[in-house]
């Protein structure tokens, strides 16, 4: 601060910008202009403390909102993303300064290198799109991503008080807006087909959805419960909130009722305990090893076609219970539409097979390739959604080796937490090693029905686990070869 007030040009900028603030306020009454400051004081941070500028980020992505523009055709989150934008510069101008920046240890780690190739095949895919403005704009927002979420947090996660500190600061806004969520769901009975609607806040909807909502909070549920178990030589008041905060978690997620996170919830812990039994390795190849199967028994003689709904029968329900019933059913609109694109996605991947049609051009042709006999009441997709799922979601866009790629990135980060788990001797490492697994296993489930990890809050959650988990087998290396208690990796 004193920095500031001793420089005469920042202080003036910075009172220009407040008076121009103030003035563009009065003249459009838009909340929007009054952002304005906070970008300035961030863009002043990133040049004093850019790792502070980073932890002001990170507190900011759960309670960031989408806002529209430009006719609903184009949209951004706020503040988040401008931030993002800030940070994505800063790293082009450090790697410039110095194109060594991220550490060699990193550069060798595997889930690097597969990430590296899903990166460089993006670019092929978007090369080679159909719609090469939609995908250029998504090519965009998985490299601010990436950076934001995989590559910067090597040098900001160093030490144990940096892991705590980056968890309260997504614990405590999304904390913040779960509460508000189940109050305004309160308000509205808990009715099932009031969700969306409590998700508004001042205008605004705290998440893209109900899906979203409950992918960020049951993938941020099993870093609660690890913290929770680290708590136990402390006050009664600290277990007692974070019991607290548990219940709450709980409770959103059973009442943003998606099924998905559900599963999510329940396999995190399964695949925790499956960590800690070193039998995390057979669970993906399993998995993999049933949806083959499946595929094999489903497709010769059309087998899948026995399975096509009745149109008039198969709709939305009111209740929960009855929209679980009809699940297994197969009278459940949103399941069947599913159905009806994930047929269309592997048909059509008969003639985009190695780059798919680009990503983001999905939406506009995939309708040829559908099966008529599963269409549903919202197979016309004016919210123009994609595969919900998001193996069929690479493999449509991106081609065959996307998806394989992510298929393999997953076992890759299982094995690896494994490895880390039991290679760390210290209690607290080994149950953030663990916690992370979870989240990833959690967000595996919820991306498994849907295609979140592209979005700010779920990417976040996603990637940052990810980066994380590199940063613990590099540290886990290092402790177990020199034999310390603990040590300090950048």
């Amino acid at each position: 601060m004193d920095l500031i007030l001793k420089n005469k040009w920042l202080s003036t900028a910075i009172l220009s910008v407040l008076f121009l603030t103030v003035a563009l306020f009065a003249y459009t009454g838009s909340f929007l202009v009054l952002a304005a400051p906070f970008g300035l004081f961030f863009a002043v941070l990133l040049g004093l403390n850019w790792k502070t500028a980073y932890w002001i980020f990170l507190f900011t992505i759960p309670f960031s909102i989408q806002i529209s523009f430009a006719g609903d055709s184009m949209s951004l989150t706020l503040p988040d993303q401008p931030l993002m934008w800030c940070l994505l510069g800063l790293f082009i101008v450090m790697l410039a300064r110095n194109p060594n920046m991220m550490p060699q240890w990193w550069w060798r780690d595997k889930i690097v290198f597969i990430s590296a190739l899903q990166f460089l095949w993006l670019i092929v895919a978007v090369v080679c799109s159909q719609m090469l403005f939609f995908s250029i704009k998504f090519l965009l927002v998985k490299t601010w991503l990436v950076v934001c979420f995989l590559m910067l947090p090597v040098f900001i996660f160093r030490e144990k008080k940096d892991f705590i500190l980056g968890f309260k600061l997504l614990l405590i806004p999304t904390l913040i807006t779960v509460i508000i969520i189940l109050i305004h769901h309160a308000m509205l009975g808990f009715r099932f087909e009031k969700v969306q609607r409590s998700l508004a806040f001042l205008g605004q909807s705290l998440y893209y959805n109900h899906v979203d909502y409950s992918s960020v909070t049951s993938m941020l549920f099993p870093l609660i419960l690890v913290a929770y178990s680290l708590t136990k030589k402390r006050s009664w008041a600290t277990r007692g909130g974070l019991l607290l905060i548990i219940a709450i978690f709980i409770a959103g997620i059973i009442f943003a009722q998606t099924r998905a996170a559900y599963i999510a919830v329940f396999f995190g812990i399964a695949v925790g305990i499956a960590i800690r039994m070193k039998l995390v390795n057979f669970i993906m190849p399993a998995i993999y090893a049933c949806i083959i199967l499946l595929f094999c028994y489903m497709v010769p003689n059309n087998k899948y076609m026995a399975f096509r709904p009745d149109y008039n029968k198969t709709y939305m329900h009111k209740e929960f219970t009855d929209h679980l019933i009809a699940t297994f059913r197969g009278k459940d609109m949103s399941s069947m539409e599913r159905v009806y694109r994930w047929i269309a996605t592997v048909r059509m991947s008969t003639d985009y097979p190695w780059t798919g049609v680009g990503p983001r051009a999905f939406y506009f042709y995939y309708k040829p390739y559908a099966v008529s006999s599963f269409q549903t009441y919202v197979s016309r997709n004016k919210e123009q959604s994609t595969t919900h799922n998001y193996y069929l979601y690479m493999l449509a866009e991106q081609g065959y080796p996307a998806m394989l790629l992510y298929a393999l990135l997953i076992p890759v980060l299982f094995a690896k937490a494994q490895k880390v788990y039991h290679r760390f001797k210290d209690k607290f490492w080994r149950a953030v090693t663990i916690g992370l697994a979870m989240t990833i296993a959690a967000g595996f489930i919820n991306n498994f029905f849907s295609e979140l990890i592209e979005t700010h809050k779920v990417g976040a959650l996603f990637y940052i686990p990810v980066a994380l988990l590199i940063i613990l087998d590099q540290k886990s290396k290092v402790m177990e070869k020199e034999d310390v208690g603990d040590v300090v990796i950048g």
